[in-house]
């Protein structure tokens, strides 16, 4: 088989197309909270502590270095804000997967129909001799 052919059929199973899919609505979901804490939650939470804009929050390490109004070289700083604003759209984003998951696990249970174990298979003719020998044998 060519690996033209194996790689079709990988490609073309039912469980890589879902996750295909998956993945790209969970790219699109993440850009949509992404703006709403970006546009929507930070500047009200930066105006209540001050009127900052979270991003701008920074430790400067060192000055940048001007030479004849040019900026040479930008100066190094640890930005924690832009920290701070990832981790939130991090914990809104996996509070929101958590929500969707539990309702689509809770969807799932109501659909599940109880099934009954499948009866245990009769014995054989064989079985059931050796089972008549074995207690004749277990009474000598």
């Amino acid at each position: 088989m060519s690996i033209g052919k194996e790689f079709k059929e990988f490609a073309m199973r039912g469980n890589v197309v879902d996750m295909a899919v998956g993945i790209i609505i969970g790219a699109a979901f993440g850009k949509i909270i992404s703006s709403f804490v970006t546009d929507v939650l930070m500047p009200p939470l930066g105006m209540v502590i001050g009127g900052t804009d979270f991003t701008s929050f920074k430790i400067m390490l060192s000055e940048p270095v001007i030479s004849g109004g040019k900026v040479v070289s930008p100066g190094a700083s640890i930005n924690y804000g832009n920290f701070i604003q990832v981790t939130v759209d991090f914990l809104i984003i996996a509070f929101a997967i958590f929500i969707m998951v539990k309702m689509m696990n809770r969807f799932m249970k109501k659909n599940d129909v109880p099934v009954a174990p499948p009866a245990p298979p009769e014995p054989s003719k064989e079985e059931l001799l050796l089972t008549e020998i074995r207690d004749l044998l277990k009474k000598n």
